[in-house]
């Protein structure tokens, strides 16, 4: 299902050589000059490279707290058909007529739904993501069930008080999510059977093929609400639309392969690609009008004047990445896309175009609530539109590391500044480090802060994670934004068994939904190093 709009959300053949900056893998190898690293730093002395170094190394200096901002713009709202199912029966003298459960007359099933009607007010008002609650549902009978099955909507929040009526309903389209009551109110005859009778039909071996045991929750609603954070998730992050401004290319062999079919097949994913030569030609008509580059000068003067910002390059390329912003931003307008990112974002031909290195531009797209990343590598992409849409908040694609003593070290220059989803981090403004030039964020993160680490394998076929806290935000001769996050779980198990290169890096712990979105995709194995 493809976004389109005015606005994307709701109102409201060779291998990279050696190291992880060389250029990705083009689509059509024919269309790309490979540039060696030395030979791309070389031809840019040019360019004033050196009168930038001494103060793109400098330290950051003391900065104010994070400046309060609003949250993400939200995407589709979950809709969500809430069902009643119940029996009620009628007494038979001498024989065993009635069934474990407290809803035994009408009455009481009126009084049930109530309650149920008033608990789903109280959950949607703390979702932070947007769900529709449709009206609920009595069912008595089969027929009942099947109408009711086809309801349009996104996930059934099935409560099963008693009555056959669950299987039509648990074979519908949409996913289900099965609620029991032990000790929250009346109590549900399928809290004892829904094990035997309904998973593992009245055997041993699991037998039914549309929910587990993670679709079924007993009296907490708080376990309900975080299944259907990771259902709204993935319905947001199916049918994304794409736009790829250059061409398509991944940073390993199996991803340039595998990534595009992947995100097209599985994630239902509509890609567009941009010529560079169309995206050139727009940027020179805005760098032409003169309304729009006053506009964009007072853009940068705002930005520039937050009290936890500080500027170690020169304002120009802080100007030329607003501007590149601005065509950005009008390109996905138009397309309905919304992620975006330049093929060769480290090359000569992308940085002469804008003038800059795209890192700030990714940057502010983030923190805007699109999902941009360095690239246009589809293996690292549709993990961080996911965690993106779970989270409410940006996520940051960065290289991994070596992990030791429980460390793992996260690297990039393109980092968005609004981690938690809503306040801009203190950041220093300084050149991209590869090439000492141009415009990127150091984020200077908040350290005690809790993380999820995705690390989304090469073949599409595999992602791994865990959750972890920031201990310290170095300052190396490396890509600018950087972390060191203590694992929380099997660190010698993620040493040994780690996969993939990018890592998807969000504030907060998802891992619960992020797991549970890819099972229902049941396209892509998940291991969860911090899973007990």
């Amino acid at each position: 299902m493809t976004q389109t709009g005015d606005s994307p959300f709701r109102s409201n053949q060779d291998v990279p050589r050696c190291c992880s900056h060389d250029s990705p893998t083009p689509v059509e190898a024919s269309s790309v000059s490979r540039v060696s690293r030395r030979d791309f730093i070389v031809g840019l002395g040019a360019a004033g490279v050196g009168a930038l170094a001494a103060s793109s190394r400098a330290q950051a200096g003391p900065f104010a707290e994070p400046v309060t901002g609003t949250g993400l713009p939200t995407g589709r709202p979950l809709k969500v058909k809430p069902v009643l199912t119940y029996q009620i029966e009628n007494p038979s003298e001498k024989t065993s007529w009635r069934s474990y459960g407290g809803l035994q007359s009408t009455a009481e099933v009126q009084t049930e739904a109530k309650r149920i009607e008033e608990e789903l007010k109280a959950l949607a008002s703390r979702a932070e993501f947007p769900v529709e609650i449709l009206p609920l549902s009595l069912v008595a009978d089969e027929k009942n069930a099947k109408e009711v099955a086809a309801s349009d909507c996104d996930t059934l929040l099935l409560y099963a008080a008693s009555g056959w009526q669950v299987f039509p309903l648990t074979a519908s389209s949409a996913t289900a999510i099965m609620f029991l009551r032990h000790k929250s109110g009346p109590y549900y005859l399928w809290h004892e059977i829904a094990h035997w009778r309904f998973l593992r039909r009245n055997g041993d071996t699991v037998e039914e093929p549309n929910l587990d045991v993670d679709d079924i929750v007993v009296d907490d609603y708080d376990e309900v609400l975080w299944r259907l954070r990771a259902l709204y998730g993935l319905k947001n992050a199916r049918g994304t639309k794409m736009l790829a401004i250059g061409s398509l290319a991944a940073y390993s062999e199996p991803g340039q392969q595998l990534g595009p079919p992947h995100a097209k097949e599985v994630w239902n994913y509509e890609i567009e690609v941009l010529p560079r030569e169309e995206f050139a030609r727009r940027l020179g008509q805005a760098r032409s009008d003169e309304k729009l580059m006053k506009e964009v000068q007072r853009e940068v003067d705002q930005f520039l004047a937050q009290p936890n910002l500080a500027l170690q390059t020169d304002r120009k390329f802080v100007v030329n990445s607003f501007l590149a912003y601005r065509v950005c931003k009008e390109l996905l307008k138009e397309t309905g896309a919304t992620n975006f990112g330049f093929d060769h974002c480290m090359g000569r031909d992308i940085i002469e175009m804008l003038d800059t290195p795209p890192c700030l531009i990714l940057s502010l797209a983030n923190d805007e609530g699109y999902t941009a990343y360095c690239h246009t590598d589809l293996t690292h992409t549709v993990a961080g539109v996911l965690l993106r849409w779970i989270a409410s908040k940006p996520t940051f694609v960065c290289n991994s590391h070596f992990p030791h003593h429980g460390i793992f070290t996260v690297a990039h220059c393109a980092a968005p500044r609004r981690m938690n989803g809503r306040d801009f981090e203190p950041t220093t403004v300084m050149t991209h480090f590869e090439s000492d030039y141009g415009a990127a964020t150091k984020v200077h993160y908040t350290k005690g802060q809790v993380v999820t680490v995705i690390v989304p394998n090469l073949r599409c076929t595999k992602w791994q994670g865990f959750k972890g806290r920031i201990i310290d935000t170095p300052s190396l001769p490396a890509c600018r934004s950087q972390m060191d996050i203590e694992v929380d779980g099997d660190f010698r198990k993620l040493l040994t068994d780690m996969e993939g290169f990018h890592v998807q890096v969000c504030y907060g712990d998802y891992l619960r939904e992020v797991g549970y979105a890819l099972k229902k995709l049941k396209k892509i194995e998940w291991q969860n190093f911090s899973e007990a």
